[in-house]
């Protein structure tokens, strides 16, 4: 299942496994370098909340895939996991070019006002019952920072018709309607998955899905390309006072 269905717990052995990356962190990997190909995603975020000189949270960092690109250009860069597993492996990624807690989204150990941008990618603050998550972020965000969550949308053929197979409980409505409540803007970005081998493609797809919805997905994609669309949630700290 794919990563983001888990909500980050504030204490980290109450954390909703992540199988995917958990039980095959070297497959994510792989994951990882087909995700976005073209950068729309990271455009998307550049363009909504600067990084350049600020202090970055990146909060569910899993083994820290994501904060090389933040380190290039920010003040200072912070990772936040609870597999300890995946805390050790970032840190080994990142070879003191940033600090890698192990903590929960409810439970940052982070000061009040300390950063300037979250970010939480597939990690996400999961729609109602991530209230804690958004609190925190809120109260460790500097006036004028930015809370950033980017998230599968699941309204987008293929890839969101597999992951409703495996969630037909999932509503993608109810989960945007509670981030525009919240005070989150929202954008779509249409992505493109590229895959350097069948094996690589099939060998993801079996960690993001059951088997039957992942038998269907590697006979329905004849090439070595996916569509995926994604949702960027933004909110500043100064447009909205409450989780």
């Amino acid at each position: 299942m794919i990563r983001g269905l888990r909500r980050l717990a504030g204490v980290p052995d109450e954390a909703i496994p992540s199988p995917n990356i958990w039980n095959w962190p070297d497959v994510y990997e792989r994951e990882n370098r087909a995700q976005d190909a073209d950068g729309a995603i990271w455009a998307a975020l550049r363009e909504a909340a600067p990084w350049a000189g600020r202090d970055v949270l990146d909060v569910g960092c899993g083994d820290g895939f994501h904060l090389p690109v933040f380190a290039a250009e920010a003040a200072s860069v912070t990772g936040v996991e609870p597999h300890a597993g995946l805390v050790e492996r970032a840190r080994e990624r990142m070879g003191g070019r940033a600090t890698v807690h192990r903590a929960g989204a409810a439970a940052l150990p982070i000061p009040d006002a300390g950063v300037d941008l979250v970010h939480a990618r597939t990690a996400y603050f999961f729609g109602p019952g991530c209230e804690p998550g958004l609190a925190e972020a809120q109260r460790v965000l500097r006036p004028g920072g930015v809370l950033a969550i980017v998230d599968i949308d699941a309204t987008v053929a293929p890839y969101g018709d597999w992951m409703r197979a495996d969630l037909p409980r999932y509503r993608p409505d109810r989960v945007e309607q509670f981030f525009e409540r919240h005070g989150f803007s929202m954008r779509r970005i249409l992505t493109t998955w590229r895959f350097p081998d069948r094996d690589t493609l099939e060998a993801v797809l079996r960690i993001e899905f059951s088997r039957p919805v992942a038998e269907r997905a590697i006979a329905a994609t004849t090439g070595l390309a996916v569509p995926v669309g994604y949702r960027l949630h933004v909110r500043r700290k100064e447009a909205f006072a409450g989780p």
